[in-house]
């Protein structure tokens, strides 16, 4: 009877180091914003260490509603709270909000970034992950 509450707080104790490393690792988060304006992104080039941790920070300065279209970077990226995406995979920013999303940066390579509803008015860019 008494292995039950020993296993019990063992189990609690595994819970509350593997809680706790994972805390650890958002908070060392390096903050990147991007300012969305109308039809550009400010910077249009992001750059991420693979690996690494980060706070994603999206301001909307624009009159319209905008989106970080990244799929292929987001669907590698690992996202801590994957309800920040949009049932398309994206990021909305509506019109003067701003959204934050930590995520740890995918494997190194180049991908896409667009505004899906603005890429026709050159709202693109890119992003390197070394």
């Amino acid at each position: 009877m008494k292995a039950v509450p020993c296993l019990a707080l063992a189990a609690l104790g595994v819970a509350v180091v593997v809680t706790a490393g994972a805390a650890d690792r958002w908070s060392g988060a390096t903050k990147l914003t991007v300012v969305m304006v109308d039809n550009r992104f400010e910077p249009d080039h992001l750059t991420f260490q693979h690996g690494k941790a980060y706070e994603l920070v999206l301001e909307n300065r624009g009159k319209d509603m905008h989106e970080f279209t990244a799929p292929g970077f987001l669907k590698a990226a690992t996202i801590r709270d994957k309800r920040a995406l949009s049932s398309t995979g994206d990021i909305v920013v509506q019109s003067g909000n701003t959204a934050r999303v930590f995520l740890i940066a995918p494997p190194k390579g180049h991908y896409d970034l667009t505004c899906a509803d603005h890429d026709w008015d050159g709202m693109v860019g890119s992003i390197a992950v070394n």
